[in-house]
């Protein structure tokens, strides 16, 4: 296991996905805090939605992000996509991404708006200039992409649960490792010591030796003289 860790083109690989994985959670999580905590206030001139319906198919798809610029409702014209909030009937407190198919002047002199799905079957009530968000500049591709694969549930088993679990996994197995190197050198450490230990009691053993011996003959000399 240890000579997989230490390889270079794994140690690389496995820098390479955890740098994609952190940068695209990151992304998205940071899409996720604008979009739900912005309170539909425009950040640089420009709000994200995402698509909750099918009424504008084949344009916009379900769970596409859609970026929405902040406009002049003098330039808009019929045939724009705009974003709107509903403030009667059944789109009451709704945000609504929806097309331009009339405008006319009010009696006030501002201009009223006309809007309608391209897939729904009748047009929506009438809109004033102050309801309206901003004019659909297009998708955001990344985002769009990221949002299907975290709201399917095969996309985020495959592309975000599994990397995040091999992770884990290889994170986890690399620690196992790398405690029972630890452990394997403090025994080497623990056998060096015990060995030095044995070899400096072996050193003084013989050298008490040497020196009883040197005394019994000094003793001996003595005794003969």
């Amino acid at each position: 296991m240890k000579k997989i860790f230490d390889n270079k083109l794994f140690q690389f690989a496995m820098g390479l996905v955890r740098f994609i994985l952190g940068a695209i959670i990151l992304f998205y999580v940071v899409f996720v805090v604008l979009q739900r905590f912005s309170g539909n206030k425009s950040v640089m001139g420009y709000r994200l939605f995402t698509v909750a319906t099918g009424s504008m198919s084949g344009v916009y798809e379900v769970n596409d992000v859609i970026a929405v610029q902040d406009c002049d409702t003098s330039t808009l014209k019929v045939g724009d996509d705009i974003a709107y909030q509903g403030n009667r009937g059944g789109l009451e407190g709704m945000l609504i991404t929806h097309r331009i198919i009339k405008i006319e002047v009010g009696e006030d002199g501002k201009k009223i708006f006309t809007t309608k799905g391209v897939n729904a079957p009748v047009a929506d009530p009438v809109i004033s200039e102050k309801q309206v968000l901003g004019k659909v500049v297009g998708i955001v591709p990344l985002i769009s992409l990221l949002n299907h694969v975290v709201k399917s549930q095969l996309g985020f088993f495959l592309l975000i649960f599994c990397p995040l679990v091999l992770i884990i996994v290889l994170e986890v197995l690399q620690t196992i490792t790398d405690i029972q190197l630890e452990k394997n050198e403090i025994k080497e450490i623990k056998k060096d010591k015990s060995e030095v230990e044995q070899s400096t009691d072996l050193v003084g053993k013989n050298k008490e030796e040497e020196v009883e011996e040197v005394v019994e003959k000094k003793v001996f000399d003595e005794e003969i003289i």
